[in-house]
């Protein structure tokens, strides 16, 4: 298990599916699972656009760790 920052809020995730994700690098979570790393740029974009969709805000809403 590990602490994840999503643009400011921290969620506990599961890095069962990558055990060797270190500080610093990027992953896609889904269900409290890390599935996938990212790039920074790749990450970013992402955010960006969950973001921009409300979608963020809306799978974060009430899970601040």
């Amino acid at each position: 298990m590990s602490t994840v920052d999503f643009g400011g809020t921290t969620k506990k995730v599961c890095l069962a599916y990558l055990p060797d994700l270190t500080v610093g690098e990027y992953t896609i979570v889904h269900a409290g699972f890390a599935l996938n790393r990212l790039d920074e740029e790749s990450a970013n974009t992402t955010l960006k656009m969950f973001a921009e969709l409300g979608l963020l805000d809306e799978e974060l809403a009430g899970e601040q760790a």
